[in-house]
């Protein structure tokens, strides 16, 4: 079949993300005698200064990983909670009954500095000085911007220009959204004082985790709390101040925990815990394993049936989601297990399901009230495949991707996201905005995602890991927001049960549903609604709409910004999407 770019295959190390500046600087950190984790975090901070429309530092970091020394998988939880003060009583006064997707309100706790350097601490080997370094030329000294940052800035121009000054004088110089070579020394002098305050005392170890206290204890808290303080307009159409306190931030640490994974034949597919969407793929995955000898791909592309199954597993298992996943007590035993499986499948037919049908995993599902409200709420770009920003600011799940692997054998896929340009204002002396995560909450009360004070969100941030025959062998993933989870499954449908290698299951046309609702405000979902690419053939679709689907055809490459690497018998391989015109992979 015809792919973008060759598989890259090598011996030394191979990096993959969704832009070359950050795969060029992660291959720069393993040729310096860096190891795969260094790598990552230094291909990290890169993304911050290059994507800022799509993560920033104040934004979240998990990720999945794997060491030469231990194939035992982990994950990381550089994802903040709510704010101590980020109470259903305090929105309820607001007269809110979502939570806005801009502003202040909805900030977390950032997690991305303290995820990184904590993964740095423990499994790198470079100096936090040497890793922050390449971000910090790019912040010094000026980034090349791609045409989507300056199309952000764009659409969110006037919203800068009335209500956030401090974006404004950043992102619009001259009052013309900035493109070419962008500069932004206030992040370039935050995190230079930031290494000054890590370097007082000595040894590696000793400062990072200084590093790390410069910022929640530090000047970076100071000055998030004192900026919180002031109001904002977001897209709820009224100024807020935000809840955000240097408490919050002190209170708070990055950890590791242990992944959900399950069995699918020889191969062991591992994602992050229920408190994120990240088990929806293993739900799917499972879901289709019995429709396995029914899945088929014929020069690269899905078949109608194929596709159909898959939109119907995807439904059944962010129905699941909605009703049970959260920061608390999933029944991952029961949703993930073979007899719940099996109930759940019964439930595929040949036609298109127009219904939101959770199971009963732990007793009767409950679904949010607000839902039917939301049923077929159309917002703007509603059904394209990359998440839009609309005019207040919001930002319907956008983010970055890389996975990283070296000779030794250490594995890493990572999903930074949050603290987007565009999505809350610019806090000045710092030159980063905070996060908008907190608008995945739900504020009506008694659900898994409901929200409380230091709880985190239920996220849809979502790196992938797969071992074969007990073997680590593939990182990926992709941004995407409620997406991710389905252009994943087309990845691992083409992988493994298409026989297509990295760049040609990435290649493949794809697909997703937005029959449940989004994570993202204004939360609307279309039950029937299927966004496809239009590779996969007009007979296909026309059969997909025959059998009850609303297909939209979002064009020939428009769906997924995947990317991946794997490892086999020593040899490194490594690919990338060619959608969107920046993402790469690099390797030797």
């Amino acid at each position: 079949m015809f792919t973008t770019r060759p598989e890259l295959a090598g011996t030394f190390g191979m990096v993959a993300s969704t832009h070359w500046l950050a795969s060029a600087t992660g291959m720069a950190v393993l040729e310096d005698g860096g190891n795969a984790f260094d790598a990552a975090v230094a291909a990290g901070f890169v993304l911050q200064v290059a994507e800022p429309h799509l993560c920033g530092p104040a934004g979240q970091v998990p990720g999945l990983f794997v060491t030469a020394d231990d194939p035992t998988p982990r994950a990381l939880a550089g994802q903040g909670p709510s704010p101590a003060g980020a109470t259903p009583e305090h929105f309820a006064s607001l007269g809110l009954d979502l939570i806005p997707g801009s502003g202040l309100l909805p900030a977390t706790v950032p997690g991305a500095w303290d995820g990184w350097l904590l993964l740095l601490r423990d499994y790198g080997t470079k100096s936090l000085r040497t890793v922050l370094s390449y971000a910090i030329g790019y912040a010094r000294n000026g980034v090349p911007l791609v045409s989507r940052v300056s199309d952000t800035i764009g659409a969110v121009a006037g919203l800068f220009t009335e209500h956030w000054p401090t974006s404004a004088a950043l992102w619009l110089p001259d009052g013309k959204p900035a493109s070419g070579l962008q500069k932004n020394p206030a992040l370039a002098d935050t995190w230079e004082r930031l290494l000054r305050e890590a370097e007082a005392v000595p040894g590696r170890e000793a400062q990072i985790d200084a590093g790390r206290r410069a910022w929640s204890q530090g000047f970076v808290a100071e000055a998030i709390e004192e900026f919180s303080r002031t109001a904002f307009r977001d897209d709820s159409g009224r100024d807020h101040a935000g809840l955000l306190t240097g408490d919050d931030l002190a209170s708070w640490s990055a950890t590791y925990e242990e992944p959900a994974f399950v069995d699918v034949d020889d191969w062991r597919l591992v994602k992050m815990g229920g408190w994120t969407q990240g088990p929806a793929l293993l739900q799917q995955a499972l879901l289709l394993h019995g429709f396995r000898d029914e899945l088929s791909f014929v020069d690269g592309v899905a078949s109608e049936r194929t596709v159909h199954l898959a939109t119907e597993a995807a439904k059944l298992a962010f129905a699941d989601r909605e009703a049970w996943y959260g920061d608390t007590d999933v029944p991952l035993d029961v949703l993930l297990s073979p007899s719940y499986t099996d109930s759940r499948r019964a439930l595929i037919t040949d036609t298109a399901s127009d219904s939101l049908r959770p199971g009963d995993a732990r007793g009767p599902a409950r679904l949010p009230a607000i839902l039917d409200s939301l049923r077929g709420v159309r917002v703007e770009g509603g059904a394209t495949g990359e998440p839009t920003v609309g005019p207040q600011g919001q930002t319907r799940g956008d983010t970055v991707h890389l996975d990283v692997v070296d000779a030794a054998g250490n594995l890493v896929s990572l999903t930074p996201s949050g603290g987007w340009l565009q999505s809350s204002p610019t806090i000045p002396s710092l030159g980063f905005c905070l996060d908008s995560r907190g608008q995945m909450f739900w504020l009506e009360q008694g659900l898994p995602n409901s929200l409380a004070p230091r709880k985190r969100p239920r996220i849809t941030l979502s790196p992938s890991l797969a071992l074969r025959d007990g073997v680590p062998t593939l990182a990926f993933g992709t941004p995407g927001g409620d997406q991710q989870d389905q252009w994943q499954l087309c990845f691992w449908l083409a992988h493994v049960y298409g026989g297509l290698n990295l760049q040609e299951s990435i290649d493949a046309p794809a697909w997703h549903t937005t029959a449940f609702p989004s994570s993202f405000y204004p939360r609307s979902w279309n039950p029937r609604e299927l966004v496809v690419e239009s590779r996969l053939g007009k007979s296909t679709l026309d059969g997909l709409r025959a059998r009850g689907h609303e297909v939209v055809d979002a064009g020939d490459w428009a769906l997924g910004r995947l990317s991946a690497v794997s490892r086999t018998d020593g040899l490194l391989r490594a690919s990338a999407n060619a959608r969107g015109m920046q993402g790469y992979a690099a390797g030797r």
